[in-house]
């Protein structure tokens, strides 16, 4: 089996990246099930019901969130979609979901979203107790296990991997917007890589118009961020399966 994970998708350069490279991706690599950073699609903040519909029409599976995730007050329509989780630790409370099961070529695979808290500024529960939790409950139930942590520092994304490894079959970060080069396979079998990077603007300034980022750290002042036009760049991973261990074999970065 062939998981694509896609980096966050930034405004409407981004949305339309995807639907011009995702179904070439798909076809030259034989991808069978597909996760998409949303939370960035509607200007930079959260995510329409238009867009997701966009989305989940290019064959995505899964549509993941982050702190973003209530940028759009339309959200609260389709929240409960089964194709669309938020951080599972946020506050149990709140609509939605933090993992949910699919079915792919035979086997069952739970995605979890969590959201880090180092340097965050959203209240949410603690990730590695909530991430726990979760597996424990539904192990025996599944045989894949994907994890999308949405994290600030480098840091709490590598203690999480360690953490997990062998629980979880894949740890992949997001939110940072830059693609990593430390993808790994951790020594009990969990496939790792700090962030995927980003499917939006390509000169930008993590998606955001680079002449009023540079103003911000120049004067100090809050110049709002506006999303950045022009090309864009797709970034994501391929995580390649064994059908009859369930572990990764490869990990692929993509930067088209």
């Amino acid at each position: 089996m062939r998981v694509l994970a896609v980096g966050d998708i930034v405004g409407k350069t981004g949305l339309q990246k995807l639907k011009d490279v995702l179904p070439y991706i798909i076809k030259e690599n034989e991808i069978d099930f597909i996760i998409v950073n949303g939370e960035n699609a509607a200007d930079g903040m959260g995510l329409t019901e238009k867009m997701y519909k966009e989305i989940r029409g290019l064959n995505v599976d899964v549509v993941t969130m982050g702190n973003h995730t209530w940028g759009k007050k339309e959200i609260f329509n389709f929240i409960d979609d089964k194709h669309i989780i938020r951080p599972a630790n946020y506050s149990s409370n709140n609509p939605g979901k933090g993992y949910e099961f699919y079915e792919c070529k035979g086997k069952t695979i739970a995605v979890i979203n969590l959201i880090g808290r180092t340097t965050m500024p959203v209240l949410s529960e603690n990730p590695f107790i909530v991430a726990r939790d979760i597996i424990d409950e539904i192990k025996e139930a599944v045989d894949i296990i994907i994890i999308d942590f949405h994290a600030e520092a480098t840091a709490e994304k590598i203690a999480l991997g360690y953490y997990l490894d062998g629980d979880a079959t894949i740890i992949f970060g997001t939110h940072t917007h830059v693609q990593t080069a430390d993808e790994k396979i951790l020594e009990n079998g969990t496939a790792y890589i700090s962030d995927i990077g980003m499917t939006g603007p390509k000169k930008s300034v993590i998606g955001m118009d680079v002449e009023a980022s540079i103003k911000r750290f120049v004067t100090s002042l809050p110049e709002k961020y506006r999303v950045a036009e022009g090309k864009g760049m797709f970034n994501s991973c391929i995580f390649e399966i064994d059908d009859n261990t369930n572990k990764v074999t490869k990990i692929e970065r993509l930067n088209k």
